[in-house]
């Protein structure tokens, strides 16, 4: 079966986009490498010869993507990957393992630690820009799911707080209304009255009961207002004629 021919195309490069990428490996020679092969226009690349000096770097600056090699003094790999997961400013930053290793106990550790792909050596840095240019692109989406979850979120605060409100406030009202429907009735009002008193005591009573009930819904949770749709609607009594 005779070899697929490839037409070859332009030269360009795969991290078109503002990137700031950190190398972290003891080895010089891949740190220079990764200098030439992942660097363009729009890209720049930060090296750190060991796991310590590359938390350092990340803690100080702003970067896109990590690449980190496991086997390093001071601080390895995981450990550096744990302490990049444990810190909430660098929470959410991708890492990619850049290592030799290949066993499958490295790749579940690496995976079970946060990191977001696994690269071995040796590199082919051609294919790596475009593993990293995809974790990157993965990274925004996820970033702005989070931005949208966290808008939900304050917006269904915001809203049960006015509801919560307007509840107090309602709340409030009714039992003012059994307040003063109580002290008049020791006035001698005419019976009349006093029976429009008394539908008007039930309203507000059934009212209040609707909203007692509804709050046991949300646990007693007094930051969440009480579901009016969720509770039975009340029966108004009969009309009273002394209108």
């Amino acid at each position: 079966m005779g070899a697929v021919a490839v037409q070859q195309s332009n030269w360009s490069y795969v991290l078109n986009e503002p990137t700031r990428i950190l190398v972290a490996d003891d080895d010089p020679i891949l740190c220079e490498f990764a200098s030439v092969h992942l660097s363009s226009p729009t890209a720049v690349i930060e090296t750190a010869s060991d796991g310590a000096a590359a938390l350092s770097l990340l803690a100080g600056g702003q970067f896109d993507v990590a690449l980190v090699d496991i086997a390093m003094p001071e601080l390895d790999g995981f450990a550096l990957l744990e302490k990049i997961r444990a810190e909430p400013k660098l929470r959410h930053l991708p890492v990619i393992m850049l290592t030799g290793l290949e066993d499958i106990a490295s790749i579940d550790r690496a995976f079970s630690l946060g990191a977001n792909s696994f690269v071995t050596k040796p590199v082919n840095w051609r294919l790596l820009n475009y593993h990293v240019r995809y974790v990157l692109r993965s990274s925004r989406v996820e970033r702005q799911l989070r931005k949208a979850r966290h808008h939900a979120e304050t917006k269904e605060a915001a809203y049960n707080r006015t509801l919560l409100a307007f509840e107090v406030e309602c709340r409030g009202v009714l039992k003012s209304i059994l307040q003063h429907t109580e002290s008049a009735r020791a006035g001698g009002l005419p019976p009349e009255i006093l029976a429009c008193m008394q539908r008007i005591e039930e309203l507000a009573v059934a009212a209040l009961g609707r909203w007692d009930d509804a709050s046991v819904g949300t646990g007693g949770d007094t930051n969440v207002a009480a579901p009016l749709t969720s509770a039975p609607a009340i029966k108004e009594p009969d009309r009273c004629s002394c209108g």
